[in-house]
């Protein structure tokens, strides 16, 4: 490039650096749908292999480097802070904001200091491979007050469905489906989020990110979808957190496989030469 010349990259390079990017993780919940196991752990801390759920989420936010990180703790914080103190150095700066009661999903995000620009808020309990940056981008070009990264689930009903006539055949059967699947787009509980979208979180009480988006949307703002295909797991029950655990070490086990393949390939191409 011309000496003295600043290109466009330049320019974006030189603010990405300025202002680095911030991730609220919301770490405060009971987790009573994994009951037991959380009566004596935090769900964020339910472990995956050799490390708990926050840690792989933190290490994934560090991998995209975003190392500016404020966890919102209620509910045996205390643990939290005791496991995280003690974890090996990942340059991840870690804040805590504690929610002196339950307050949901949006609400504690009122609670957070430094909150003035484009910033990730996310569930703790999120298992993903996720690219943060790709959402980035993608909530930046479309211009978004809110971005919600999505993902299309497959929900199947225990039960034989059946549809009926309408006007006077409604007790009349048309059809009958044997325990049909359905796919819906999810909330993958992890958003983009400007700031102004924080003046629609009311000052006091309980307050929860569909309440947040409900009134957004009411407000005429916009609220865009990142469409997500890649692995993504939410730890809500029982059977879920043990089938995203198997399926999470089988993910890593095939990771490092192709890595050490790589490795291989490459020793070999540097022995020929």
């Amino acid at each position: 490039m011309t000496e003295g010349v600043f290109s466009l990259n330049d320019e974006l390079t030189s603010r990405t650096r300025r202002r680095r990017m911030k991730a609220v993780v919301l770490a405060g919940g009971r987790g009573a749908r994994l009951a037991p196991y959380t009566s004596v752990l935090p769900k964020p801390l339910m472990p995956i292999g050799d490390r708990s759920i926050l840690e792989l989420v933190l290490g994934q936010l560090a991998a995209c480097g975003i190392t500016d990180v404020t966890l919102c703790v209620g509910y045996l914080s205390h643990l939290i802070e005791a496991v995280l103190r003690n974890r090996t150095d990942d340059s991840v700066q870690i804040e805590y904001t504690r929610e002196p009661e339950a307050l949901g999903t949006a609400a504690p995000l009122r609670l957070v200091e430094g909150l003035d620009s484009t910033f990730i808020a996310m569930n703790g309990d999120v298992l993903t491979n996720l690219d943060f940056n790709a959402l980035l981008r993608h909530h930046r070009r479309n211009r978004n007050l809110v971005t919600i990264a999505t993902h299309d689930r497959q929900i199947q009903i225990d039960y034989g469905v059946l549809h009926l006539g309408v006007n006077g055949r409604r007790n009349q059967v048309r059809a009958y489906v044997e325990k049909p699947g359905m796919t819906s787009t999810v909330s993958m509980g992890i958003y983009v989020i400007e700031p102004e979208a924080l003046l629609h979180i009311p000052p006091v009480g309980y307050f929860d990110f569909p309440d947040l988006i409900h009134a957004l949307l009411k407000a005429g703002k916009s609220v865009g979808a990142y469409r997500y295909d890649g692995l993504w797991f939410d730890i809500g029950r029982r059977e879920d957190y043990e089938r995203a655990a198997s399926a999470w070490a089988a993910a890593e086990a095939e990771a490092a496989e192709v890595a050490e393949s790589s490795s291989a390939e490459a020793d070999v191409a540097v022995g020929v030469d």
